[in-house]
């Protein structure tokens, strides 16, 4: 199996070990219920080899997985050998920004609180392109290139037919941050003020008048699949990346990102708060 379709059959394996675990059932006890192994629905969970979707959406239905959760696992399944529009970029992707470029191209919603960056899908080309040469490894231009490419990819989740719904806070830091030049600034809290008249995307800025927050600890990404219960909490670090899928850690951060939203200002004082920013550079 090659490395561009292990991402789906991750998402897939996690998944179907979280409706079974939800259920309560044993592997050998599922196994029981659609007539096959216990070996194969452990294989089905551990990324083990091929899938059969007609097992898959028969295991959904023995899990009372929702109609919208059966639909959701099945055409994972379905497309577990499929590759994404990313594999054309080369063997060098990260298996980390594979499992995201996986879970984005099939998530229908993203919550994200940014207090460093603005986010990758509401950056410009400049700004993305900034962040690469300010990399404390210098990078070939070439390989800067190619890192914005990929981002500029990913943004057209947000202009396919049926658009990506963002909703996207961003610390107060966010704005005032000036990455590149003035000018390069500018253009890019225009992109912002241009992205809050979307009616996909909702943004809020966090005010430094708040003060400490639940969030104060780092940026997160909340990646929503059909379901909640398919959604995965996204954490970048400096040093790689981590994925979060568990019911509590899920719990923790929707209760954190719902604070957030109480705490920032509504979206048209955050446009007023992006004009004066922009206004003062």
């Amino acid at each position: 199996m090659s490395d561009r379709t292990t991402t789906r059959r991750r998402q897939l394996g996690a998944t179907m070990r979280k409706l079974r675990a939800r259920k309560g059932l044993t592997l050998e006890e599922a196994g029981r219920l659609v007539g096959v192994s216990k070996a194969t629905v452990s294989r089905y969970e551990t990324q083990a080899g091929p899938v059969k979707w007609l097992v898959v959406d028969a295991l959904c239905r023995e899990y009372d997985a929702t109609e919208a959760e059966r639909r959701a696992v099945v055409a994972i399944a379905k497309n577990a050998r499929q590759q994404g529009w990313w594999s054309s970029f080369s063997d060098s992707i990260p298996e980390s920004m594979n499992l995201l470029l996986t879970l984005e191209d099939e998530a229908v919603r993203e919550s994200h609180f940014s207090c460093v960056y603005v986010p990758g899908l509401l950056q410009t080309r400049a700004y993305s392109t900034a962040l690469q040469k300010a990399n404390e490894i210098p990078l070939e231009a070439s390989e800067i290139d190619r890192l914005v490419d990929i981002r500029m990819k990913r943004q057209e989740i947000l202009t396919r037919p049926k658009p990506l719904r963002l909703w996207a806070i961003l610390d107060e830091s966010v704005i005032r941050r000036v990455v590149g030049s003035p000018q390069l600034m500018r253009d890019q809290l225009d992109r912002l003020l241009e992205a809050n008249e979307s009616p996909h995307i909702t943004l809020q800025v966090l005010p430094f008048a708040k003060g400490a927050h639940t969030a104060a600890l780092g940026s997160f990404v909340i990646i929503g699949g059909a379901e909640p219960s398919l959604d995965v909490v996204y954490i970048d670090f400096h040093t790689g990346s981590l994925f979060l899928e568990e019911d509590e850690e899920l719990d923790r951060y929707r209760l954190a990102f719902e604070y957030l939203r109480a705490q920032a200002l509504d979206m048209e004082a955050s446009s007023s708060l992006i004009h004066r920013a922009r206004k003062e550079l």
